[in-house]
Formats: structure tokens, C-alpha cells, sequence
């Protein structure tokens, strides 16, 4: 990754193996939470997840009733444990393990456990981020859980996650160059970047902070701007508030809205997120302006927690 920074703005420019990765998509999440049991109830309740399993250190495994699981509960402060992705591109995985040891970034082996319902022949392995967060790599895996959801009670698939930074060229650096991500979009001023993996516009973001790294938030699909409406009538009657939205962001074009579970983790459902059919297109990452009405272009404001717009 290089930058070339002129007029008050960072543009960021991939190197090394970006483009690698064209059909890995996040596969789970992991996040620490002070109460998993109250914690493992809201997620039940709200976007119909269900136990899938005990973990060994008092944590408990969700999912939605067939296939790979979606969430692991850790008992905590609350943090992300980790975050995964399935690598589904022919010989994705092999090589992205040679290009992180060439990196010089450690890898081990992921326990047979992480791999609930993986395809015959499916193995993984961590790696560990520049900001300390562990990655999740790993091989097909079965969802038949998703897809066929009524949208309206539960979400049809976990589908982004965002990470927040103090050095957000230094993390995309290791996204794209060494792991394989591609660059979609980014705001002006370096402190935003969109990536993708897969069709999506975005399977991970990276957005600055002031002094926290870890989880900024993560998105659920939902499949139409239909079903919002539905959600933010259950969430005020389960009264759990809508803390952001709803509303269409510039980058990923995607509608959104936000709340949060019991943990104080941003939770986002998001629908209509754009495309990319460009194997063989050439394409170069947009850069927003620095505003807020570049997040949110149905009006322009944005959560308490972001702090990466021009007067926020």
C-alpha cells in the first residue's frame, strides 16, 4: 500500500496480491460480551439466532438452526474476539497462507471445532492484524441456515464487518496487499476505506478512530427496503433503539439502519449493497468528499460514536 497525499487528501494505493481474493465472504463473528446469557437472548429474540453449541470458556455458539455458525459469545469486556472469512477462491487459501508467512505474520491452525459443518477436505487457520484483532481464514463451509429466512423477523445473512483504527493505511495495507482484499472506495482524506472480497461492494471497512481499535460495527442483509419498515416497527416494540437511520449510504450504495445489543456492539442491517462484475474492467476506488452527507445521503447525519466527517 502507498499513499499519495496532495491538496489535504490521502489517496490510497494498492500493491503487492490486492485483487487476490474474489470469492471469500465473511464467514462469523466473534465478540466479548459481559453476559452471554443475556446477550445469547437478545440475539434469539431480535434476529432469531439460536444456540448452536457450548464453548469452553463459559461462551456459547449461535446460529440459525443448519449449517455454519454466525456468532460465538465470549465471555468479556466487550471487544471482538475475532473475525472470519470463508475462502472459497480455488487455491485461495494455500496462497494466502504463503503470502502471510512471507509477510512475516504468524499463522496457526483453526481448531476442527471453528469449523462446525465444513465441506469434506475444509481446513483454516488465524492470523493476527497490525491492531492485534484475530483473523479467521478458512475453507467452504455449509449455509443452508441462510438465504431462507422471512426477512422481516430475521435477517438473511451476516454479510460485512467494520473495523476501527488509529492507522487506517497501515491496516488496509495488510488487507489488500497481503491478504488479498480490493480497494472499492474510500473518503478523501484517508480515514475511511471500503474493501471487497467477493461481488459485494464491501465485506470489510476500516474507519478511523482516536485512540480504540477493534469493532466499529457489523451488517446483517436484509432483502428489501421493504423490511425496514418492519424492523423499526419490532425494534420499538421490543424496545431496543434505532440509533442510526434509516438511510442510504454513498459508498456500497446500501440502505441501513443501526441499533445496538446489550453489549453497546453497532449492529447495522443493510440492504441493496452494490455490485462488482469487474474481472474484467479496470476500476479506480471513488474518493468521497470527507462529509457527512457522503455516509448518509438521505440527509446527512451521522451516529455520536463517528468521528470521521468534516465538522463531526
Amino acid at each position: 500500500m502507498t499513499t499519495d497525499t496532495a491538496l489535504g487528501e490521502t489517496v490510497l494505493v494498492e500493491g503487492g496480491a490486492a485483487g487476490t481474493l474474489r470469492r471469500t465472504s465473511t464467514s462469523h463473528l466473534g465478540l466479548r460480551v459481559p453476559d452471554v446469557a443475556a446477550a445469547a437472548e437478545f440475539y434469539s429474540r431480535i434476529l432469531g439466532l439460536c444456540p448452536a453449541g457450548a464453548l469452553a470458556d463459559g461462551g456459547l455458539r449461535l446460529g440459525w438452526g443448519l449449517g455454519h455458525h454466525v456468532l460465538d459469545l465470549r465471555p468479556g469486556a466487550p471487544a471482538v474476539d475475532h473475525i472470519a472469512f470463508e475462502v472459497r477462491d480455488e487455491g485461495g487459501l494455500d496462497a494466502l497462507e504463503k503470502r502471510l508467512h512471507e509477510a512475516g505474520v504468524p499463522v496457526t491452525a483453526l481448531d476442527e471445532d471453528l469449523l462446525d459443518d465444513a465441506r469434506p477436505g475444509t481446513s483454516g487457520f488465524a492470523a493476527t492484524d497490525p491492531d492485534g484483532v484475530r483473523v479467521h481464514f478458512h475453507g467452504p463451509v455449509r449455509r443452508a441456515g441462510e438465504h431462507g429466512a422471512d426477512t422481516g423477523r430475521r435477517p438473511v445473512k451476516y454479510q460485512h464487518v467494520t473495523l476501527a483504527s488509529e492507522d487506517v493505511v497501515g491496516k488496509v495495507a495488510f488487507y489488500t496487499d497481503v491478504c488479498g482484499f480490493r480497494l472499492s472506495d474510500q473518503l478523501a482524506d484517508g480515514r475511511f476505506a471500503w474493501l471487497r472480497s467477493d461481488r459485494d461492494h464491501h465485506t470489510l471497512a476500516i474507519v478511523a478512530s482516536g485512540s480504540d481499535t477493534g469493532l466499529d460495527h457489523y451488517s446483517y442483509d436484509l432483502s428489501e427496503w421493504e423490511d425496514f419498515k418492519t424492523w423499526c416497527d419490532r425494534l420499538t416494540e421490543e424496545a431496543v433503539d434505532v440509533v442510526w437511520g434509516p438511510g442510504r449510504h454513498g459508498p456500497g450504495n446500501n440502505l441501513f439502519v443501526f441499533f445496538d445489543d446489550p453489549a453497546g456492539h453497532h449492529i447495522e442491517l443493510s440492504a441493496e449493497m452494490e455490485k462488482f462484475h469487474d474481472d474484467r474492467v479496470a476500476y479506480t476506488p471513488r474518493r468521497w468528499e470527507p462529509v457527512s452527507a457522503s455516509v448518509n445521503l438521505w440527509g446527512g447525519q451521522v451516529p455520536s460514536w463517528r468521528k470521521t466527517s468534516k465538522g463531526n
